[in-house]
C-alpha cells in the first residue's frame, strides 16, 4: 500500500521581509505589549536635559551651506514670534524629541508636522485635497515624534491667538484624540481602502464638529478654491512674475526675496542647467517626460520661500510650449532630513529622491512633474509645480472653534499619512481606546510650548547683543 504524505499548508510570508502573516488582532496585540516597556504615560511632560544643545548654537550650525545674504532674513522671520520660531527650529526641536521615550513604532515621519505645513492642493485629477504639503524633512522615524510636533505647534498657535490656556490644552486634546481615533479606523479597512482614503476639500465634513464652524470652514474653502482656480490661469501668473525683455521672457527681480544668481551661486548658469535638467527629466515616470520634452527653460531666479527653508538653495524656473504657454517649476534644495542624525540617514542617494518617496508614500496624490537632481555644485533639489492650488492657512483671525477644527483636518492628514507607511494595527494596539495616551501627548505640548516661549527668548537676546544678524523682509 502506497504511503500517504501530508504536507502542511505554506503560511504566507511578507514580499519582502519573510516574516510570517499576522492578523490585525495579533499586530494590535504587539502595539499592546510595548506599553510595557514603554509605558503611554512616559509620553507625557517635558523637561530640559543638563547636557541640552544651545538652541542659538544648533540654530547657527544648521546654516551651514546656505546662502549667507539670506541667513539674516531667516533669523529675522523667526525672530518675530515665538510661533515664527518655532516653524524654523525643526533641527532644534528633532534633537529635543530624541530625548524622549520612543515606542519604537516607526513610519514614514514628516520631520517637520506643524500646523502650517499642512494644507489645500490640486491632484492630477483636478481635485482639491487636504494634507501635509511639506515633507522636506521626511524620513523614517518614531510615530509620536510626528504628532507631538504637531500637538506642540496647536499650544503655540493658540497662545498667538491669545487663546486662554485651558482652551488650548482642550484644542491639543482633541487633537490627539483625532489622530488616534482615525489611526483605529484604519487598522479595521482594507489596505487598499487606507491607500486611497483622502480628505476632498469640497466634500469635507465632520460629524464631530460644530455645524456651524463646518458650514463656515466649508465656506471659505469654497472661496479660497475659486481664488485659486482663477490663480492658476497664466493670465494671472505669467505677469505677476515675468518681464518682457527682448525676445525672451524674464523672471522679474525683486530683491532681496527674488534675484537671478550668478554662476558663483548657481554653477551650470551658462549652459543653461542641461545636466540638471537631463538629470530631472530621467527622474520623471516616461508618460510625463512627452509632457515636459514640450518645455524648455528659458529662465530661472533664487526665490526666498517660508522659514525653515530660507537661506537653501530654492528657486523658480520658468518654462515655455510657446508664447502663451507657460510651466512654472519651484526647485528647492534637499538638505539632509533634521531626523538624521537622531533616526538614521536616508537610504537614497539623493535627498530630493528621499523627499519625493516620502511625498508620494505619505501624500495621497502628488503633483506630476514631481522630480529631482543634483547641482554642478553637488547640491541635490527637488522639483515640482510652484503653484498648483496650493492653499496654506492665515491663522490671525482664527478663534478656539476655528483653531480646533483645523487642528482636527491636520491629525486626519497625519493619521492617514501614517497608516500608508506603518502598521496601523500596531499604533492603534500601543496607544489604545482610552484618553491615557491623548493626556500624555497633551501635557507634552503644554509643557514644551514653554521650552520654544524660552528659547525664542534666548534667540532674541542673541539678535539683541550682536550674537547673530538678523533682518527684517524688504
Amino acid at each position: 500500500m502506497d504511503k500517504i504524505v501530508t504536507r502542511k499548508r505554506p503560511q504566507p510570508v511578507g514580499p519582502v521581509s519573510g516574516l510570517p502573516y499576522r492578523t490585525a488582532d495579533e499586530r494590535a496585540a504587539e502595539g499592546r505589549a510595548i506599553r510595557d516597556r514603554v509605558p503611554r504615560s512616559t509620553q507625557a511632560g517635558w523637561t530640559a536635559p543638563k547636557e541640552r544643545h544651545d538652541p542659538v548654537e544648533l540654530l547657527s550650525k544648521s546654516n551651514e551651506g546656505r546662502l549667507p545674504l539670506l541667513i539674516p532674513i531667516r533669523f529675522g522671520r523667526m525672530s518675530s514670534s515665538p510661533f515664527a520660531f518655532f516653524r524654523g527650529a525643526a533641527a532644534l526641536m528633532a534633537a529635543d524629541l530624541a530625548t524622549t521615550p520612543s515606542s519604537g513604532i516607526r513610519v514614514q515621519a514628516c520631520g517637520d508636522a506643524h500646523l502650517m505645513n499642512f494644507g489645500g492642493f490640486a491632484t492630477p485629477e483636478r481635485n482639491v485635497i487636504f494634507d501635509i504639503n511639506d515633507l522636506d524633512e521626511t524620513l523614517p522615524a518614531p510615530f509620536e515624534w510626528d504628532l507631538k510636533r504637531l500637538a506642540a505647534s496647536v499650544v503655540i498657535a493658540a497662545q498667538h491667538l491669545e487663546i486662554p490656556s485651558s482652551d488650548a490644552a482642550r484644542v491639543a486634546t482633541d487633537l490627539v484624540r483625532e489622530y488616534r481615533e482615525r489611526m483605529h479606523d484604519y487598522a479595521s479597512m482594507r489596505a487598499l481602502d487606507v491607500w486611497y482614503d483622502k480628505i476632498d476639500l469640497q466634500k469635507y465634513q465632520d460629524r464631530s464638529a460644530d455645524p456651524a464652524i463646518v458650514e463656515l470652514i466649508r465656506k471659505r474653502i469654497a472661496e479660497r478654491i475659486a481664488v485659486e482656480r482663477r490663480k492658476q490661469v497664466p493670465e494671472h501668473l505669467y505677469p505677476k512674475l515675468v518681464s518682457q525683455e527682448g525676445a525672451l521672457p524674464r523672471i522679474k527681480d525683486e530683491p532681496p526675496l527674488i534675484f537671478h544668481p550668478g554662476e558663483d551661486v548657481a554653477p551650470g548658469l551658462e549652459s543653461g542647467y542641461m545636466e540638471a535638467i537631463a538629470s530631472y527629466r530621467e527622474s520623471l515616470a516616461e508618460h510625463v517626460r512627452v509632457l515636459f520634452d514640450r518645455f524648455h527653460l528659458v529662465d530661472l531666479a533664487i526665490k526666498v520661500v517660508g522659514v525653515g527653508s530660507v537661506g537653501t538653495m530654492c528657486a523658480i524656473g520658468l518654462f515655455m510650449a510657446g508664447d502663451d504657454d507657460p510651466l512654472f517649476l519651484q526647485v528647492k534644495e534637499a538638505r539632509a532630513s533634521v531626523l538624521e542624525p537622531f533616526a538614521g540617514k536616508s537610504l537614497h542617494p539623493n535627498h530630493g529622491q528621499r523627499v519625493i518617496a516620502g511625498q508620494r508614500l505619505m501624500q495621497t496624490a502628488s503633483d506630476v512633474f514631481l522630480g529631482w537632481t543634483r547641482g554642478k555644485n553637488g547640491r541635490d533639489f527637488y522639483l515640482r509645480q510652484l503653484r498648483d492650488m496650493k492653499m496654506s492657512v492665515v491663522i490671525e483671525d482664527w478663534d478656539t472653534g476655528l483653531l480646533r477644527q483645523y487642528a482636527r483636518m491636520c491629525a486626519h492628514a497625519l493619521a492617514r499619512a501614517h497608516a500608508r507607511s506603518g502598521d496601523a494595527a500596531k499604533l492603534a494596539g500601543y496607544m489604545g481606546s482610552g484618553q491615557t495616551f491623548d493626556d500624555a501627548i497633551t501635557e507634552f505640548a503644554t509643557e514644551y510650548s514653554s521650552q520654544n516661549r524660552r528659547d525664542h527668548r534666548e534667540f532674541v537676546r542673541a539678535i539683541r547683543e550682536g550674537r547673530i544678524t538678523a533682518k527684517a523682509d524688504e
